[in-house]
């Protein structure tokens, strides 16, 4: 039951539990488990201020279920900020709680909270779950932009 969850802007005294869940959202999409890499990757977003951390807390238990982390960005078209919603995770004993759309509730009042002009997220074509959880909150899928990337590594 969601009354069970409790969901924070996480602070860097989180970072340990932090990082051992954000280890297990990368083992999620493939790759390779390096939890020292994790922390410190984690450990970087919150000294630079590059991030916004929501954790979810089972009460009960106090341990960490799940997390949302969002990355800003700018429109010079439309002069102004969003929000990337760039990682959504419910460790697997947590899930079919709700958790993950509590976590969607605090990425969006976060962001009428900074007047963002909004969010946008993207999820793996496979990934039928979140899928239906972003469309069941309003996201709608971009059909009128392609998305290209360029690795910049040999």
């Amino acid at each position: 039951m969601t009354t069970d969850i409790r969901v924070t802007q996480a602070a860097i005294g989180e970072l340990d539990e932090l990082a051992a869940v954000f280890d297990q959202y990368r083992v999620f999409y493939g790759q390779p488990s390096d939890a020292s890499a994790a922390r410190a990757f984690l450990f970087d977003r919150f000294e630079y201020r590059d991030s916004i951390v929501f954790a979810a807390r089972d009460v009960r238990t106090d341990a960490l279920v799940g997390f949302a982390q969002l990355y800003p960005a700018f429109s010079s078209i439309s002069m102004a900020r969003s929000l990337i919603l760039n990682d959504l995770f419910v460790v697997p004993d947590a899930r079919k709680r709700g958790i993950g759309q509590l976590l969607l509730d605090a990425a969006l009042r976060y962001a009428k909270q900074t007047n963002a002009k909004g969010l946008e997220l993207s999820t793996a074509a496979g990934n039928a779950a979140a899928r239906r959880l972003y469309e069941r909150n309003g996201y709608e899928r971009d059909e009128s932009f392609y998305h290209y990337f360029l690795s910049a590594r040999p």
